[in-house]
């Protein structure tokens, strides 16, 4: 089957994250895989090139840039033309749309807070009448875009995202080399965080936390991995609150597995999620989890079962979940080791692959047996 992904960018985050690894399992499997940014991109890019995966940038300068529409087609005709156009949330969505598509399949990987910008939620709109099928990583997602009446739920299903659950946890030693490469004290409690450094994601609440976690355990370190517009605010707030010699932010890492087993404790109080990536690598690492209770946050986290669940913006919540991790040693290692069970379980990649190797061919069979590739395209009978 020859696949072309369309997305954004590959820049570092979890969508791009769960693209890639799903590109590359695909490739794996035999199959042909494309991945189309619109815009140009870096990021994740060398890693699907040295994974055999062909990736073509859109080098988008407008709305609406006609450039990329044309570059989609070509992409689409070329090798004798594809399969399925795989679409990864709303603006690849009606680029791809806007050009007919042997088979196109779109992916909403979050709550579809953008579709609030009444332009490109007509846009996306118009784009789902030419789309077959359209997954939700999420039952919130399914709820949110379903029973608001954006998507049609004859055409919608659920696949949750995956990781490739093998990269995390289970190494010996695995605790004492991740507070190496964090140069932190063995004997420390590590709280960590991982996500783009903008402010859905609520790291400033975290930081705001470490005061008071401080008073009561005072070699308590709080690391955020990635990057982002925050970087800067998030430091400058830090030294506000005379906290920054306990607060690293070490920038994107493309050693993330091994930074989480440096933690004692995962947090992540974002304002809305889809289905977090960052949140499905904790679980798998055996950490337990402090979440807020948002999106598909509750499909990963079982409160006092896998982690804890919080409010959404609920500072005093956030603050006494952490409090109580950070005090109850055997508490962690219970949420912990449930939280990795149940990735293990739930939360492959392989198991992502296989689910989508099914939506194509539902799409595929959505276009009817008798299929021929639309003018332009290519043509090859079904």
């Amino acid at each position: 089957m020859k696949i072309l992904h369309v997305v954004d960018s590959l820049e570092y985050g979890g969508l791009e994250r769960v693209v890639t690894d799903l590109a590359i399992g695909q490739a794996r499997a035999g199959e042909s895989v494309s991945v189309f940014s619109i815009l140009d991109t870096e990021g994740h890019r060398h890693t699907l090139e040295a994974s055999g995966v062909r990736v073509i940038q859109g080098g988008k300068r407008k709305t609406a840039d006609l450039r990329v529409l044309r570059a989609i087609r070509s992409a689409a005709c070329g090798s004798g033309g594809i399969d399925v156009v795989h679409a990864h949330n709303y603006v690849p969505g009606y680029y791809a749309g806007l050009r007919r598509t042997p088979a196109l399949v779109a992916s909403c990987h979050d709550m579809g807070s953008r579709l609030e910008d009444l332009k490109l939620r007509m846009l996306f709109k118009w784009a789902l009448g030419r789309t077959a099928v359209v997954s939700m990583v999420s039952h919130q997602v399914y709820q949110r875009l379903v029973e608001g009446g954006t998507v049609d739920s004859a055409r919608a299903r659920i696949i949750m995202n995956g990781i490739p659950t093998e990269r995390f946890g289970g190494e010996v030693d695995g605790r004492r080399a991740g507070r190496a490469t964090l140069s932190l004290p063995t004997d420390s409690l590590v709280i960590g965080a991982v996500g783009r450094l903008v402010p859905l994601k609520s790291h400033r609440m975290l930081i705001e936390a470490m005061p008071g976690l401080l008073r009561f355990f005072p070699n308590t370190y709080l690391v955020i991995v990635g990057d982002g517009p925050l970087s800067g605010a998030l430091r400058v707030h830090a030294e506000k609150l005379g906290v920054s010699s306990h607060v690293h932010l070490t920038g994107v890492r493309d050693d993330v597995p091994m930074l989480l087993q440096g933690f004692d404790i995962f947090a992540l109080p974002s304002e809305t999620e889809g289905l977090s990536i960052a949140l499905l690598e904790a679980a798998a690492s055996g950490l337990p989890i402090v979440a807020s209770d948002t999106g598909g946050n509750k499909e990963i986290v079982a409160d006092d079962v896998t982690g804890l669940l919080v409010p959404v913006g609920d500072q005093d919540a956030l603050q006494r979940a952490l409090h109580t991790l950070a005090g109850d040693r055997s508490m962690r290692q219970r949420l912990g080791r449930a939280a990795r069970e149940w990735a293990l379980r739930n939360a492959s990649i392989a198991s992502t692959s296989a689910s989508y190797g099914a939506l194509y061919e539902a799409a595929l069979a959505a276009n009817g047996a008798g299929f021929r590739r639309h003018a332009g395209w290519g043509v090859r009978e079904r």
